[in-house]
């Protein structure tokens, strides 16, 4: 299973548990730590760990084992390390508070012109 695959396996699990607003950044161009980054919300803790957790089993399902999971015993936000996608699930709050979307958008160094200002 290649990386796209993964995302679209991890897609599939989120939408699955009625995730909300899923979103997927394509940072290869960007880090070597992942390729892709998957952005979801849940409506509460409960909804948070219940997608954390399906994800895991599809991706358990498909021979891919997690590196690392971070933030379940909060639910707030959840970050699935699945080497070739990282996975955050979180409660709006906290997702409209971190903003990793615009974060991740801001494209490398390289593409950032510099302005006097």
């Amino acid at each position: 299973m290649n990386s796209e695959q993964l995302s679209e396996l991890v897609v599939d699990a989120l939408e699955e548990v009625k995730a909300q607003d899923i979103t997927v950044l394509d940072v290869r161009d960007l880090t070597e730590v992942t390729d892709y980054m998957v952005v979801a919300s849940g409506t509460s803790n409960r909804h948070v760990k219940a997608l954390i957790e399906n994800v895991i089993e599809k991706a358990k399902a498909a021979g891919r084992r997690p590196l690392g999971v971070e933030g379940e015993d909060g639910g707030e936000w959840v970050l699935l390390d699945l080497q070739d996608a990282l996975v955050h699930v979180m409660q709006p709050k906290v997702r409209e508070f971190y903003n990793l979307e615009k974060l991740w958008s801001l494209g490398s160094a390289g593409d950032r012109v510099a302005t006097d200002g």
